[in-house]
């Protein structure tokens, strides 16, 4: 198992620990690849009445991965955040009727890195975040948020 794997597992579990709504969901961490992370959850348990994936089903897992994708990067270097949902627009483009397949990315290609220096300097910083879900011709969904993360403080 490589460290992205662990991280993934670590972060999984973490999750389902924590948020009762995961769980419910069936949510899986699958890949973590430093700039992605992607995330999925089975269509029975996030269905609506139309037999297709239910609109807050997707709002969670998009608005997850965009915080795991923070979240596993700050622990890369080793540091102890707490990130928030800034603020975030969700679009929806079509419906899901198989599994929610969610992928979140940076916004900037050094959102991270300005993330790291805003922490160093100010405790606290802000990156965006692209989160999708496939569809069948395209993104099915998409989120653009803007995740803050505040340093830890104490033990």
């Amino acid at each position: 198992m490589d460290a992205n794997d662990s991280a993934t597992a670590a972060l999984e579990s973490y999750i389902l620990e924590n948020i009762p709504l995961a769980g419910a969901m069936g949510l899986k961490v699958r890949r973590y690849a430093g700039d992605s992370l992607e995330m999925t959850a089975p269509l029975a348990p996030n269905t609506n009445d139309k037999g297709c994936a239910f609109g807050g089903s997707m709002a969670s897992l998009l608005t997850l991965a965009g915080w795991g994708l923070i979240e596993l990067g700050l622990q890369a270097q080793g540091l102890a955040c707490d990130i928030y949902v800034g603020d975030s627009q969700l679009r929806y483009r079509e419906p899901v009727w198989s599994e929610l397949r969610g992928v979140a990315r940076f916004a900037e290609p050094h959102a991270l890195e300005n993330l790291l220096v805003a922490l160093k300097e100010r405790g606290k910083g802000r990156a965006d975040v692209v989160c999708e879900i496939a569809g069948g011709t395209g993104p099915a969904a998409v989120l653009t948020a803007r995740f803050v993360a505040k340093l830890r403080q104490g033990p």
